[in-house]
């Protein structure tokens, strides 16, 4: 089993603490470094972390990832057996892998790409709100399920959920968004206990490990690859010149366009 990840890339990172929880042996290779940029597009034509091959098969996605890991590998299940909580576990994992990772991407370039400017006026007092407006949604939908100290989003074991919801939230404070704990107990709750977790500790050293590093010269940190949600967070927020700035600059990748150019 070989997974095309990068440390920094929340998907990825979701699908990592997936198959480290399930105990499978895989070689992790990094995607999103030049040197292995060509192999990446071989299996994804959008040159984007996360890919699983397993034997003859590819998937990308990763949801689709963690679905397909369930099925083939149903040992310590990262889905719960009732239909309504696998039905939330997937509805929250959806809402982070769209909502969330727009917001908490758009606002981090600050911190690791190659930038000379700042982020535009408003950008972070706007994503806090939106943020909130999806806390309030979660804390209602976690606080149907028992909350016991040592437990997850859902009951005793991890699920996509707590995968999803974990690599954004572990980012806020260092972006300097907050996660009320008088308003979100459960939300703020499941958080303290998690990072505590060595299964989600574990995944934390990873990223600190790879933001420490230079990445000049074997990873992109200028030009910035854009997709859908994010782009429509943007937009939905009033941010299009900055946007539009960011692509007459030459700031910026198409996923498709960039897989062109590389002969693929």
């Amino acid at each position: 089993m070989i997974l095309f990840s990068n440390a920094f890339s929340p998907f990825a990172r979701k699908v990592l603490l997936a198959l480290h929880y399930k105990q499978l042996d895989f070689e992790e290779i990094d995607g999103l470094s030049e040197r292995h940029r060509a192999a990446l597009l071989e299996v994804n034509l959008r040159g984007e972390v996360p890919v699983l091959i397993d034997g003859d098969s590819i998937i990308t996605q990763s949801a689709l990832i963690l679905s397909y890991l369930d099925d083939a590998y149903p040992q310590r299940p990262i889905l719960p057996p009732q239909p309504d909580m696998r039905a939330t576990a997937r509805h929250l994992e959806y809402v982070f892998d769209t909502i969330v990772d727009a917001i908490v991407v758009d606002c981090s370039l600050w911190t690791w790409a190659d930038r000379d400017d700042g982020p535009p006026a408003g950008l972070f007092e706007l994503a806090q709100q939106d943020l909130d407006r999806v806390f309030v949604e979660v804390e209602l939908r976690i606080s149907a399920y028992d909350q016991t100290p040592g437990s997850f989003l859902l009951g005793a074991s991890p699920t996509v959920a707590d995968f999803a919801l974990w690599p954004h939230l572990a980012a806020l404070r260092p972006l300097g968004f907050s996660l009320d704990r008088s308003r979100f107990p459960c939300l703020a709750g499941w958080l303290e206990e998690v990072q505590e977790n060595p299964l989600f500790r574990d995944d934390l050293a990873r990223t600190r490990a790879f933001l420490s590093q230079p990445v000049m010269g074997t990873h992109e940190r200028r030009k910035i690859a854009w997709r859908g949600d994010r782009i429509e967070w943007l937009l939905s927020r009033g941010f299009h010149r900055w946007l539009w700035d960011e692509i007459e600059e030459g700031r910026v990748i198409w996923p498709m366009q960039d897989s062109r150019a590389r002969g693929n």
